[in-house]
């Protein structure tokens, strides 16, 4: 395990260094979404909407909106605040076990001695065993002050971060309001029931079906072989270390070699076309998150039949191209209006000499 976070507990005048780790872990089967039509990665990119490119991770800022007004946070800002910097677990109470709600419960975390001597963590330790009580503590986790509750397990101390009293919505059911008539003979078939089913909780005794039966249906197509290769799967916009990237490196490569060995205009015009590439990578989150994604501003879509899947579609000419295309075609347009001014200038002439030679004859 890797610790997420260090901390210490404060306990009274006792202070208690740890190191924190999740305590819990997700064995789901990983699944991504792909096009039906020919299994291509979808990917999810983070696109401003001011000026349409894909942002980096390390260039996006969180923010807030009020009354149609947009408050920009900075990393640092949101750093700077005191409850953000610290990182102390206060204990503020001690309460019975039972007292607190279930619901409140969210995520679990162990907690690691991280001194030379554990006897602090010990005596903590100690102390909730001979009391046999919870210590509720308060501290700062991912930008967020926490309220959690710390207890024992297999002489372990656990940290169990809680929801605050407002984040539990009431229950509220008028349907439950109304009186209903329960027989004695209805309640002792219920008990009765209850008793016949009644066991000690045993976790390891239950199986999660629906993820065995999704690895069944899994291995029986690779069996069949349907299936696809994996690189093939990757489109133009891989993510970082895809294969993308290694598509881009060849490319760049071959063009290189075709300009050393004049290639002819066809290459030069082909990397005159190429825009620039703008990646993003994503950080890692505890939860597991999303991986990273490319993306590039300004690119013209590509046509299925003109390339082999993987491959980079050109970019739109440079502005200073299309200037100069453009002076171009302006000063066609102006010869070609200049001739024909000409043209239609000199057709008087010409009948005007033609009436005097008849005259003259």
């Amino acid at each position: 395990m890797r610790a997420i976070w260090k901390g210490a507990i404060a306990f009274g005048l006792v202070n208690v260094p740890v190191k924190v780790y999740s305590a819990t872990e997700d064995h789901d089967i990983s699944l991504h979404q792909v096009h039906n039509a020919d299994g291509g990665r979808i990917r999810y990119q983070r696109r401003c909407e001011v000026c349409s490119k894909v942002i980096d991770y390390s260039d996006i800022e969180k923010a807030y909106e009020d009354g149609g007004r947009t408050v920009v946070l900075s990393k640092e800002e949101l750093k700077s605040i005191p409850a953000e910097n610290s990182h102390e677990i206060e204990v503020v109470q001690f309460v019975p076990s039972e007292q607190l709600e279930p619901m409140m419960f969210e995520k679990s975390y162990y907690l690691e001695p991280d001194s030379k001597s554990p006897k602090a963590y010990v005596l903590l330790r100690r102390a909730l065993e001979d009391t046999d009580r919870v210590a509720i503590v308060q501290f700062a986790l991912r930008e967020k002050t926490r309220l959690g509750a710390l207890r024992i397990k297999d002489e372990v101390l656990v940290l169990q971060s809680l929801l605050w009293p407002d984040e539990v919505r009431e229950a509220s059911f008028p349907a439950l309001d109304e009186s209903v008539r329960i027989s004695a003979q209805e309640r002792e078939m219920s008990a009765a029931l209850v008793e016949s089913m009644a066991a000690d909780f045993e976790p390891e005794h239950f199986t999660d079906d629906y993820q065995v039966q999704l690895q069944k249906l899994i291995e029986a197509k690779l069996e069949k072989g349907d299936s696809l290769d994996t690189d093939e799967t990757f489109g133009a916009e891989a993510g970082e270390g895809g294969k993308g990237e290694v598509i881009d490196l060849m490319e760049a490569l071959k063009r290189s070699l075709d300009r050393k060995r004049g290639g002819g205009s066809a290459a030069a015009a082909g990397d005159g076309a190429d825009g620039e590439d703008e990646s993003e990578s994503d950080e890692a989150d505890d939860a597991g998150t999303e991986g990273s994604a490319k993306g590039s501003a300004g690119k013209a879509p590509a046509k299925p039949a003109a390339k082999p899947a993987g491959t980079r579609t050109a970019a739109a000419k440079s502005p200073a191209a299309k200037s100069t295309t453009a002076k171009s075609a302006a000063a066609k347009s102006a010869t070609a209006k200049s001739s024909t001014a000409k043209s239609t200038a000199a057709k008087p002439a010409a009948k005007a000499s033609t009436t005097r030679a008849r005259k003259g004859a």
